[in-house]
């Protein structure tokens, strides 16, 4: 996905449809490339017939899954782990981006599967795609509310209080 948006020279090897030595070659690829894009290069395809030019070399664009990001369109939605508390209470959270950090603001009372909009903050639009011009999409936070795998003796207690204190019934009245 940072390789989609840089773009850049990337350098390729390409077998022979006629069985000949494997060749290698360099590409500037635009920045900010889209699944399914085509990027030609001139003079790169096979050789022409009877010693004629060599066609053109057209490749196809493939984002690999990213292990923070997911691409939707030109939006890229994440996940923002947030605890309990951060939760019920709101707060102000780091998210990651494509291109850096920015901070945003957990409202009180969010759920886990609440997302948060960063605009602006998505994929760009390349320059030779059929939406050239477009701004580039939002960056959607997927909320989840994670709790500590070992809570010490005092979160316990204060969790078992809470427990006692609350009224609040996710599931129905009594269930």
């Amino acid at each position: 996905l940072e390789e989609a948006l840089a773009g850049g020279i990337r350098e390729f090897s390409l077998s022979s449809s006629a069985g000949g030595e494997p060749r290698r070659i360099k590409v500037n690829l635009p920045r900010a490339m889209r699944p399914g894009q085509t990027v030609r290069v001139a003079g790169k395809g096979e050789e022409g017939r009877s010693g004629g030019a060599s066609g053109d070399l057209f490749l196809k664009v493939e984002i690999l899954p990213h292990p923070r990001f997911r691409l939707e369109g030109r939006d890229l939605l994440t996940s923002l782990e947030v605890t309990p508390w951060e939760a019920v209470l709101g707060g102000e959270a780091e998210i990651r981006t494509l291109d850096g950090r920015v901070r945003v603001r957990v409202p009180a009372g969010t759920s886990s599967g609440r997302r948060i909009r960063v605009k602006g903050r998505g994929f760009p639009t390349g320059s030779g795609g059929s939406s050239a011009g477009q701004e580039p999409g939002d960056l959607y936070a997927e909320v989840r509310i994670v709790v500590p795998e070992s809570p010490s003796d005092r979160e316990k207690e204060l969790f078992a209080e809470l427990r006692s204190a609350s009224t609040f019934h996710p599931r129905g009245e009594g269930v």
